[in-house]
């Protein structure tokens, strides 16, 4: 049996590790030796990158994007989208999905693994739709947990739908890493049984079960699993590519890889891994196991962020107060998967329950939204008095929240302007305005600079 593996370096890795803070400058060089390594795909655009690379970067996603495909001709180049939300926090009309879809692949996309934070199918059929109809790979994502609402016919169920929806393949998207080497083994063959499509399984290291879990998910069929290069793996990120190749050849599965590619790539990425642990971006905490988020279910990237938003409020001797009070708020909410943007509400949440000293006292404006329904159906039931408080005598919307919305990108085209070069530059700006605005601005700047610099340098 061969079993295929999707390197995460250059998207979840980073992200879960040091909150994606890895400019393409710093992994630029190594991405030929990527691209000869013999990966069934990289997973470098999506989740967070877009967001980051506006915010915190001060570089073009779309451009970081090209130059990944150009750089890696030859490998599968994969993206996370989060269905009607996108890369953002909110749902975004039809018409803007089908863009972005349609303009991820141009830029090179091949694969986007697409999910709801809900698993709400409801609201990634139009970015599935979509991801067919321009030819790429269509992956469903299943946003594993556990709770009460949530079990095996669940998720067979849904896995179901998304294959009626016309997905390629079926991932188990464990982002918490709370899934154990049982669930997986029953959750794949379940999955193999019922229905006929490639199984990806894709865990963290947060509990320490990672590398058991894969194994059992490989023994119950998997067919692709997600690894991360062995300096940036553990803690909070994915299982280490080298390991688990080593490992499942010597149990005597196909694994296509190049030892020599990945020990290159690895000893890069290495001192990068270093500076960012002597600057303090990559907070040794993430590195560790912490067989405490079984209970508390939040995932790598949550936790990073999460750590970084205490720092900045000089609030980490609440760290602890802040976790405890994550399973409560939801079990509050309904119990949703804690996976972005849903992470981001509860974990906000309940660090303002904490920090402000009394429970709900604010109540974020995305948690009331979600409370409406607008997010779309609530796994279980929401918590009575907090529905009270939120909706004030009004009902929450039954209906697929993006029915209300109406057409997007022409209009906000239209509104921009010059200030938009490109179709890309419309679909930033409506995912982040006030983001894009000063990416537009300070990208507008640098470029006068540059060519008054050049008009010195001819005089």
């Amino acid at each position: 049996m061969k079993v295929n593996f999707t390197e995460t370096v250059l998207r979840d890795a980073n992200q879960s590790l040091i909150a994606t803070r890895l400019p393409f400058e710093k992994f630029a060089p190594i991405l030929s030796d990527m691209n000869k390594a013999g990966y069934y795909s990289v997973e470098c655009w999506g989740g967070a990158t877009f967001d980051s690379c506006l915010r915190f970067l001060n570089e073009d996603p779309w451009e970081r994007l090209r130059k990944i495909r150009e750089a890696m001709p030859d490998t599968k180049l994969q993206m996370l989208l989060r269905g009607q939300n996108l890369l953002g926090y909110k749902h975004y009309p039809d018409d803007v999905v089908r863009k972005f879809v349609e303009l991820s692949v141009k830029n090179g996309i091949d694969i986007i693994r697409i999910f709801d934070a809900l698993n709400d199918v409801r609201n990634i059929r139009v970015a599935v739709e979509e991801t067919v109809k321009q030819g790429a790979h269509a992956s469903g994502a299943i946003s594993y947990t556990t709770s009460p609402v949530h079990n095996l016919e669940s998720y067979v169920k849904l896995a179901k739908e998304m294959r009626e929806l016309g997905v390629s393949s079926i991932c188990i998207k464990d982002m918490a890493g709370v899934m154990s080497p049982r669930e997986a083994y029953e959750l794949v063959k379940a999955l193999k049984e019922n229905v006929d499509l490639p199984i990806v399984v894709h865990t963290h290291c947060t509990a320490g079960l990672a590398f058991m879990t894969y194994l059992k998910a490989i023994e119950a069929g998997a067919d692709v699993i997600d690894t991360a290069t062995s300096c940036f793996s553990g803690g909070t990120s994915q299982p280490a590519t080298e390991t688990l190749c080593y490992a499942l050849r010597d149990l005597g599965y196909e694994v296509d890889l190049d030892d020599k590619q990945l020990s290159k790539i690895n000893s890069f990425f290495a001192p990068i891994r270093n500076e960012y642990l002597q600057n303090g971006t990559l907070d040794p905490l993430m590195m560790a196991t912490d067989t405490a988020c079984l209970d508390y279910k939040v995932p790598g990237g949550m936790l990073s962020n999460l750590v970084s938003q205490l720092k900045m409020q000089n609030a980490m001797d609440k760290f602890d107060e802040v976790l405890t009070e994550v399973p409560r708020v939801r079990a509050e909410l309904g119990y949703p998967p804690l996976v972005t943007p849903m992470s981001q509400m509860v974990g906000v949440q309940a660090a303002q329950n904490v920090l402000l000293g009394e429970r709900y006292k604010s109540i974020g404006k995305e948690v009331k939204a979600y409370v409406r329904g607008e997010y779309g159906k609530a796994p279980g039931k929401i918590d009575e008095k907090l529905a009270e408080k939120v909706l004030e005598g009004e009902k929450p919307i039954t209906y697929r929240p993006a029915d209300d919305l109406e057409d997007e990108f022409e209009k906000t085209k239209a509104e921009l302007g010059d200030r938009a070069r490109c179709d890309e530059d419309v679909l930033s700006y409506i995912a982040f305005p006030q983001v894009a605005e000063k990416f537009f601005a300070e990208r507008k700047k640098r470029e006068e600079n540059t060519v008054a610099y050049t008009i010195r340098r001819i005089d």
